[in-house]
């Protein structure tokens, strides 16, 4: 794997990506999406489904991160949760999955 810097050509391009980030997780809804999931993280390791650094994720199964219903949770990994099938077009073949 490449050096951190060597992944951007310049430090230049580094310190543009990170603008944009920090630009796009500021907007109202990724904070809100953020603040649900962490919410889904919290309650699970309340119920004793989840353990802080157990390299778990709490899946949203409808794909939905504001919808924080405790019936659309399930702990998965990380690999399992941040990898599906895709279409062409980079969307989810099945989302409800």
């Amino acid at each position: 794997m490449p050096s951190k810097l060597e992944r951007w050509e310049t430090a230049a391009a580094k310190e543009s990506h990170r603008r944009a980030q920090a630009k796009f997780q500021k907007k109202p809804e990724e904070v809100a999406k953020r603040v649900a999931r962490n919410k889904a993280r919290r309650e699970m390791i309340k119920a004793g489904k989840a353990r802080k650094g157990d390299g778990k994720d709490i899946n949203h199964k409808d794909g939905n991160a504001l919808n924080n219903s405790p019936s659309n949770w399930m702990v998965e990994s990380r690999k399992g949760n941040r990898s599906f099938p895709r279409n062409k077009d980079g969307s989810k073949k099945n989302p409800k999955d």
